[in-house]
């Protein structure tokens, strides 16, 4: 049900937060008592082999495709990135790009394929999730660059990835909202057009000083640090003004695309997604902001357990289905 507006490892600080559903809550002391090593104890790699691991288990089932296959996607610099396309059937009509949550340092293709196939189905629309390269090995801003490269890369392709007049709209999740909202501005100013930003949880701040970023600072799915772990390894602290990291910075948001975007109210990340749903619409930007209430970061990949993740999939989609319809 939704209400508008790595993991735990101390049960002591779950009644600090009698907001949590009783399912979410229940889901953070099942984490709790796995007692596995804090994710920022681990090497970049050792992470990324634990997320890679454990990240469908509290999805929803594989939705089967009509169409899944695999491709490369150049970089600037020669490098070939990872990337999955999407589509349902021969009804998808629009071309959504996404890029995975991590902090940067985390997360791939394979750790997203569940949520993208949602997306498509629901969505109604071919996706190509781009596996953008990771820190600390590739450091800001190798990643907005990759993703940027990725988004120019399909609207040029769109004729042999959909259609050659396929609408085309840019999503993510986390850091992976990031980037989407980053490429929003950069396809504005190179005028690719796009016909929506849809934003899961998006970081958008320099610092990480917000009300929700002290409230939800520890015992939830994201914790500070986490965020200390992976912008550490992703970026240097004299860099963190560059709007590429922070979109809440860029200078001018006129004219960039709709956004939807949807925030877990136990978040960190909470309170920098509303302040840039609230610049976005300062500007005149049409924004559609949904909020579910008593859930944390990562939600949306819980829907075998949680039902606000089935429904916020449920109202991308139908975002992206309008959207896309729109002649």
């Amino acid at each position: 049900m939704r209400r508008h507006c790595s993991l735990p490892h101390r049960l002591t600080y779950l009644p600090e937060y009698p907001e949590l559903t009783p399912k979410m809550r229940s889901v953070l002391e099942r984490m709790a008592r796995v007692r596995r090593q804090p994710m920022h104890l681990l090497s970049p790699q050792a992470a990324r082999d634990a997320y890679e691991h454990s990240a469908d288990v509290l999805e929803v089932p594989s939705r089967p495709l009509a169409v899944v296959r695999d491709l490369q996607v150049p970089a600037r610099d020669g490098a070939q990135l990872p990337a999955r396309l999407y589509r349902a059937g021969e009804e998808a009509r629009g071309l959504l790009v996404y890029f995975h949550g991590g902090g940067f340092t985390i997360g791939s293709v394979n750790t997203h394929d569940i949520l993208c196939r949602e997306l498509a189905a629901l969505g109604r629309c071919t996706v190509v999730s781009v596996g953008y390269r990771l820190a600390p090995e590739h450091r800001f801003p190798t990643a907005a660059d990759d993703a940027w490269d990725a988004l120019q890369w399909v609207a040029a392709q769109r004729g042999e990835l959909a259609s050659a007049d396929a609408p085309l709209a840019v999503a993510g999740d986390s850091a992976g909202g990031t980037l989407a909202a980053v490429c929003a501005l950069q396809a504005r100013d190179a005028r690719i057009p796009l016909s929506l930003q849809l934003l899961f949880y998006p970081g958008t701040a320099p610092r990480q000083d917000s009300a929700s970023h002290r409230r939800y600072a520890h015992g939830l799915v994201l914790e500070q640090s986490h965020i200390d772990y992976f912008f550490g390894h992703y970026i240097d602290v004299d860099r963190r003004e560059d709007w590429r990291f922070a979109p809440l910075l860029a200078d001018d948001v006129d004219g960039v695309a709709p956004a939807w975007v949807g925030l877990a109210e136990c978040d960190p990340l909470f309170d920098e997604g509303v302040a840039y749903a609230d610049k976005l619409r300062a500007a005149g930007v049409p924004v559609e902001l949904e909020v579910w209430r008593g859930v944390t970061h990562e939600f949306i990949k819980m829907g075998r357990v949680l039902p606000e993740a089935r429904d916020a999939h449920a109202s991308a989609g139908r975002a992206l289905a309008t959207v896309f319809r729109a002649p």
